[in-house]
């Protein structure tokens, strides 16, 4: 009989950092397998809702779930052992260590067994690589071993935040083009942030857009593609 999909969800959360809530109210769901983008301006609250499902944020009010459980307290540490992922903004691979040495810190104690080859099948460029240090990648390749590092976890829900900031056009396709391999192929759910708006719509099924910490569309991306005045007037773009 198979297994019932992990899931992350929202209820009623109101969270932000020292007493000042920055996103209010926000209800959503991802399990595995899904796709969920979230849009928004800057400072709409789109990075603080990942930390909040990594516990890097306060929660004020409401409750957080993930696998059928009440995380809300829980360390980070406990939710990324569960198989929450998240890929920060800043990337934080370790420039001292090699590639591969970088992925080996991501196993949290599992073996590598097949993590590695699996990894390197997403990320050829990365087994090309394996024995150069950090500091020795393009940008493109930090972000991939980013990415990379946070899969040998082998998390069931994958937090992406802004994966493509600073790539050139080429690159960040190609690194688009694994993460859809990745989702497609290890059945992980995603929840991507990211301010090219078309990308987002392209790879996710639903979408929340974020407007001042409140949620001002939730539903599906192909619904929003096509109301370009709620698109103008949260993210400010006339057309995808």
């Amino acid at each position: 009989m198979p297994s019932t999909p992990i899931e992350l969800r929202f209820d009623d959360v109101t969270t932000g950092y020292a007493g000042v809530p920055v996103v209010e109210h926000l209800s959503f769901s991802v399990r595995e397998g899904e796709r969920l983008g979230l849009i928004g301006r800057n400072g709409a609250g789109k990075t603080t809702t990942l930390a909040t499902a990594t516990g890097l944020a306060d929660l004020m009010k409401g409750r957080v779930h993930f696998g059928g459980k009440d995380i809300s307290g829980a360390t980070t540490f406990a939710r990324a052992r569960a198989g929450l992922g998240y890929v920060p903004q800043s990337r934080d691979i370790f420039p001292s260590l090699t590639v591969e040495e970088n992925l080996l810190s991501g196993l949290q104690g599992r073996s590598a067994g097949a993590a590695l080859p699996a990894v390197y099948e997403l990320f050829p460029r990365l087994k090309e690589r394996r024995r150069n240090g950090g500091t020795q990648l393009s940008g493109g390749e930090q972000q991939m071993l980013s990415v990379a590092r946070a899969l040998v976890g082998q998390p069931r829900i994958l937090l992406l935040d802004e994966p493509l900031e600073g790539l050139a056009p080429m690159v960040r396709e190609e690194l688009m083009d694994a993460i859809v391999r990745m989702s497609d192929r290890l059945g992980v759910g995603c929840i991507l942030v990211e301010q090219h708006v078309d990308v987002v719509l392209d790879f996710s099924t639903n979408v929340i857009v974020l407007e001042r910490g409140v949620a001002a569309y939730a539903g599906s991306a192909a619904a929003l593609r096509e109301d370009e005045e709620l698109l103008n007037r949260t993210i400010g773009i006339q057309k995808c």
